[in-house]
């Protein structure tokens, strides 16, 4: 197992869904955490349920309102902390938006991705965890997908990431947690690995709608349409590398999803500028 202490920790996107979960457990683990986000589609409120969550932990957490494109001010971050490693959210994620607007999302994840890169570079920051999506794998012509397929993906927003599967956001923290210690394992390594991240099977639309009938106790009118224009018909991964070099398997099913998902809606049902409690 690999020490925490003293280890500082970057999280770009950290205000985000996936990176929030994310930035609680690295801060339960002792990491200290700096999280870079531009709040574009996510709420500062987040992080400071984080930083209650985490207890005592909470202190060794640090935010700065950033763009990654700004490089001045990603210079300054950097200047300010000795970073082990870098695990990278950041980035505009609608398959639907990413069709009509290609070139916002070209600009915002690539160049994010681009200036990041370049400025770890420069401060010999050589560990990083990047968090990519099922779609670079476009319409694959058979699934479960290994991380030996081609890529192809099938919108801007994939391509700009070369989920459609459903996973426990708590298993995904947990899975980019995995990754980053093996990093530190493998330290003397040089190069890239890919590794799937997911249940090893996939959710119809259906399947998801019966879970959350199930979980609310409620009735949900379908509207049977086509599918978004970017949206592949099937897309899951397949999960045995992660099971085996990072020990990793996700622990929660499509139910356990619903449930918390439908308890946090419950709890803060406009969101977090409507609420005022911890909304866990």
């Amino acid at each position: 197992m690999v020490s925490a202490v003293l280890r500082t920790i970057l999280v770009t996107g950290g205000a985000g869904y996936i990176g929030s979960h994310t930035v609680l457990q690295l801060l339960q683990q002792g990491f200290r955490v700096v999280v870079v986000d531009n709040l574009d589609n996510a709420s500062e409120v987040a992080l400071v349920r984080v930083a209650e969550l985490a207890g005592h932990n909470g202190a060794n957490l640090v935010f700065h309102k950033v763009d990654l494109r700004d490089r001045h001010a990603l210079e300054e971050i950097f200047s300010s902390h000795r970073f082990e490693a870098v695990i990278h959210f950041a980035g505009l994620k609608a398959v639907g938006e990413s069709v009509h607007k290609p070139l916002l999302y070209y600009d915002n994840n690539l160049i994010g991705t681009i200036t990041l890169l370049e400025v770890m570079a420069a401060n010999g920051c050589k560990k990083l965890v990047f968090s990519s999506s099922a779609t670079v794998y476009g319409w694959p012509k058979e699934v479960p997908c290994t991380e030996e397929f081609p890529l192809c993906a099938t919108n801007p927003y994939g391509r700009t990431k070369l989920v459609i599967e459903d996973i426990h956001v708590v298993d995904l923290a947990d899975g980019h947690i995995a990754a980053l210690r093996k990093l530190y394992e493998d330290s003397d390594k040089i190069g890239c690995e890919v590794y799937n991240l997911g249940t090893g099977k996939g959710t119809s639309v259906l399947e998801m709608v019966a879970a959350f009938e199930k979980v609310s106790g409620k009735k949900i009118p379908l509207v049977f349409a086509g599918r978004r224009p970017g949206d592949a018909e099937i897309v899951y991964a397949a999960t045995a590398k992660a099971e085996k070099d990072l020990k990793w398997k996700a622990k929660y099913g499509i139910e356990e999803m619903c449930r918390d998902l439908w308890n946090w809606a419950s709890k803060n049902p406009y969101g977090y500028a409507g609420s005022q409690d911890n909304g866990k």
